[in-house]
C-alpha cells in the first residue's frame, strides 16, 4: 500500500456526562479492543497510545443555567481536552481522540483552533453527525450537553465560566461543513443559518452524492491551506449497520457512502486530527459498531477497497 507514514497519538476521553444515557465512558477501551492501533500499525504508521485522559478540578463551578446536566462534569472534561489537543495541535503529529460522547469535542475543536491560530493557519471541521450540536446553554431543553460543543468552538455567547478563560481563537461558522444531518431543532436551525455553517443534510445527499457535497469543501480548505479536524459521530452511521449509540436516527450514512467520505479525506490529505464519538459498547451487537468505525478510521489512513479484507458485519 502506497500509505505516507504519520506519527500518531491516541487519546481516550471516557466523556459520559453530555449525552442522555450511559455508557460511553466505555468507548476508548471499546475501540482498543476492536483493534484500532494494530489496524494502523498495519497500516505502516507510528501509533502511540498515551492511555485515558482524566477530567480537570473546576471546583465549585455553578451550573449559568439549572437545565444543564452535569455542567461541572462538562466543564471539566473541556478544559483537560483543550488543554491536551492544543499541545498536540503544535506538534507534528496526528491526534486520535477516542470518545466519549460528543460534549468531548467542546475541548478538542477548540484547542485545535487555538493551536492552528498559533501556527498561523484557519482551522476547518467537517462534522459527521446526525445532529448539529449548536445549542447554547440558553437555548437547550434537554440540558443534554453533548449538544453544545460546536456552538462553543464557533464562539456563540453564554458559555462564560465553561473554559475558565475567555475563548480567544473560535471557529469561523463559515469554515465549519456538517455532513449527514437529519435532526435539528427550532432554535439550532435559526442560529446556524445566521451564522452561515454549512450543512448537508440526508436529502441533499440522496440528490446529490456525499463526494459531490464533500470535494467543494475539501478544496476550500486546500485553498487557504487550512488545516482539518474530523469529528465523526457514530450517529452519522445509519442504525441498521452502527446500533451502538444512544442518539439513534433512521435514514444514515450507508456503508460505501461512509467510506466514500473517509477515502476522499485519505486522498486529500488535509486532515491533522480526528475525534471518534458516541460509541456507546453497551448498545452495540458483539462489537458491530466498534469494528466497523475501526474500518472507517483505516480508510482514512490509507486503506483501499483492494486491501480490505472479507468480513461479516
Amino acid at each position: 500500500m502506497n500509505v505516507a507514514r504519520k506519527k500518531i497519538v491516541l487519546v481516550g476521553a471516557p466523556v459520559d456526562d453530555g449525552a442522555g444515557q450511559k455508557g460511553c465512558l466505555m468507548g476508548p477501551d471499546a475501540f482498543r479492543t476492536a483493534g484500532l492501533l494494530e489496524q494502523l500499525k498495519a497500516l505502516g504508521h507510528d501509533v502511540l497510545d498515551h492511555g485515558n485522559l482524566q477530567r480537570a478540578d473546576v471546583g465549585a463551578l455553578q451550573a449559568p443555567n439549572s437545565v444543564l446536566k452535569n455542567f461541572r462534569s462538562y466543564a471539566g472534561w473541556t478544559r483537560a481536552l483543550h488543554a491536551k489537543s492544543h499541545e498536540l495541535g503544535l506538534q507534528s503529529v496526528f491526534p486520535i481522540y477516542l470518545g466519549g460522547d460528543h460534549a468531548m469535542a467542546a475541548g478538542t475543536v477548540s484547542g485545535h483552533a487555538r493551536a492552528a491560530a498559533e501556527r498561523g493557519r484557519p482551522l476547518f471541521i467537517l462534522w459527521l453527525d446526525a445532529h448539529s450540536d449548536f445549542h447554547t446553554f440558553d437555548s437547550t431543553d434537554s440540558g443534554n450537553l453533548h449538544g453544545t460543543p460546536l456552538a462553543f468552538a464557533c464562539g456563540l455567547p453564554g458559555f462564560d465560566g465553561l473554559l475558565g478563560e475567555p475563548l480567544q481563537h473560535p471557529l469561523s461558522p463559515e469554515n465549519v461543513e456538517i455532513l449527514g444531518v437529519r435532526s435539528i431543532d427550532t432554535a439550532e436551525r435559526e442560529m446556524l443559518l445566521s451564522q452561515g455553517v454549512g450543512v448537508s443534510d440526508m436529502r441533499r445527499i440522496d440528490e446529490e452524492g456525499i463526494g459531490s457535497l464533500l470535494k467543494p469543501f475539501l478544496d476550500r480548505v486546500r485553498a487557504v491551506n487550512g488545516l482539518l479536524h474530523v469529528s465523526l459521530d457514530v450517529d452519522f452511521l445509519d442504525p441498521e449497520i452502527a446500533p451502538a449509540v444512544g442518539t439513534t436516527v433512521p435514514g444514515g450514512a450507508t456503508f460505501r457512502e461512509a467510506h466514500l467520505v473517509m477515502e476522499m479525506l485519505h486522498d486529500s490529505g488535509l486532515v491533522t486530527s480526528l475525534d471518534l464519538v458516541e460509541l456507546n459498547p453497551f448498545l452495540d451487537d458483539r462489537g458491530k459498531t466498534a469494528r466497523l468505525m475501526v474500518d472507517l478510521t483505516g480508510s482514512l489512513f490509507g486503506r483501499r477497497v483492494f486491501d480490505r479484507p472479507t468480513r461479516s458485519f
